[in-house]
């Protein structure tokens, strides 16, 4: 009887699946407006059912062509519930040709739309912005570098917000400015590396009304230098007669103990900074000490951030700690659980926008909550289980 009971208690705790009618509104939602690239004598297929089974199927583990044909042909039965297919299912060549001619302007804007159904506001969530390289993307007899992009991360929420290719013969300066006005950063704390440590660029995370956290490196090395003989100085004395906020943390893990020290101290207190009213609404200048004892030697890392945010070691710290968060849960896993570095798509507008599609399944993937497993292991039973499947389109549809 006992038993009995818990069975009855864990179905109606089962999460209930979307249905058809819901699954087909969503996806006409997303993908109904999307220009099809294709002269109309050419299209055999409809182009939301040629997006929509890419989708799944990166979700499911596709890497190319030739694998979302062959899960669409696999599950082309279930697909046949909520997906029209005049012809049955698009074959390699033209998932091929969709890709290489559609537009990632209008995949990117279906990505942000997404996120702010689903979310809304971001207020007070750190959103760190960095750049990734596709490595198997060049094209060498042709003369196409590998490609590159700018990818924004909620890491409260776990969700890719937007991504811009970063142009030929350009760098992240000029698409860090893209990103930021394809989305609403209202209210969150924006986090960049070096590259973007521009003035132009903190001034717009300003109007935008965010606030920002940035390195400072050598690639403005008179600010750079004032900073660091400022810290040398103020270390050595014991920071006397300063006003400084500072927190400690020790972390142990991974056969290494790293200690990390925070100090920040108004921009008063270095009597200024070297063109500062160039850096629009600096309060505060933050030190971070990082000292990691490996098992065989010892290293010391010193990095210098400017921000916006109040006098706070503690607060500056924290951010300053969620910004790697875009590389372990984002960049990592895109590298080594969907093999993006791998990927030799690379032909016209294909990579950036299998790259999109990657991104939009990573969301998908991380808002489904019900399977306590790894993004691996969730992909496979999405494989697998259309059950399962139907569960992560839940999340995607109702958003």
């Amino acid at each position: 009887m006992p038993l009995a009971r818990a069975e009855k208690s864990e179905e109606l705790n089962k999460p209930k699946p979307i249905s058809i009618e819901d699954l087909q509104t969503g996806f006409s939602n997303y993908f109904d407006d999307v220009p099809d690239p294709r002269v109309e004598r050419t299209k055999q297929h409809l182009l939301k059912d040629i997006l929509v089974i890419a989708l799944l199927a990166v979700i499911a583990g596709a890497e190319g062509w030739e694998d979302m044909e062959n899960y669409g042909i696999s599950k082309l039965t279930w697909l046949q519930k909520f997906l029209k297919l005049p012809n049955g299912i698009p074959s390699d060549d033209t998932f091929r040709r969709v890709f290489e001619k559609l537009d990632p302007k209008m995949l990117e804007q279906k990505l942000a739309q997404w996120i702010n159904q689903l979310i809304g506001s971001i207020s007070q969530e750190v959103i760190p912005i960095d750049g990734k390289s596709l490595r198997g993307s060049y094209d060498r007899q042709k003369g196409v570098k590998n490609l590159h992009l700018v990818t924004a991360w909620a890491s409260e929420h776990r969700l890719v917000l937007g991504q811009v290719k970063v142009e030929d013969h350009s760098n992240e300066i000029t698409a860090i400015p893209a990103l930021l006005e394809l989305i609403d950063i209202t209210g969150a704390i924006i986090t960049i590396d070096a590259m973007g440590t521009q003035a132009e660029i903190v001034r717009l995370i300003r109007q935008k009304k965010a606030d920002y956290v940035v390195t400072l490196k050598s690639n403005h090395p008179t600010l750079y230098n004032q900073v660091k003989t400022w810290f040398q100085m103020a270390k050595a004395q014991e920071f006397e007669g300063i006003e400084v906020s500072q927190d400690a943390r020790t972390e142990k893990g991974h056969h290494r103990v790293q200690i990390r020290k925070v100090w920040a101290v108004s921009v008063a207190a270095l009597g200024g900074l070297y063109k500062q009213e160039q850096w629009t609404d600096i309060q505060t200048i933050v030190f971070v000490e990082r000292v990691r004892h490996l098992w065989n030697k010892t290293t010391l890392e010193v990095q210098f951030y400017l921000s916006s945010l109040p006098v706070d070691a503690q607060l500056n710290g924290r951010v300053i700690r969620q910004h790697w968060g875009i590389e372990n849960q984002v960049h990592w896993t895109l590298d080594v659980t969907f093999n993006e570095d791998q990927c030799r798509i690379r032909s016209l507008n294909s990579p950036q926008n299998l790259a999109l599609l990657r991104r939009m399944a990573l969301n998908a993937i991380n808002q489904e909550t019900t399977l306590r497993r790894s993004v691996r292991q969730k992909k496979k039973r999405a494989a697998m289980n259309d059950d399962y499947m139907m569960q992560i389109l839940k999340c995607l549809c109702q958003a």
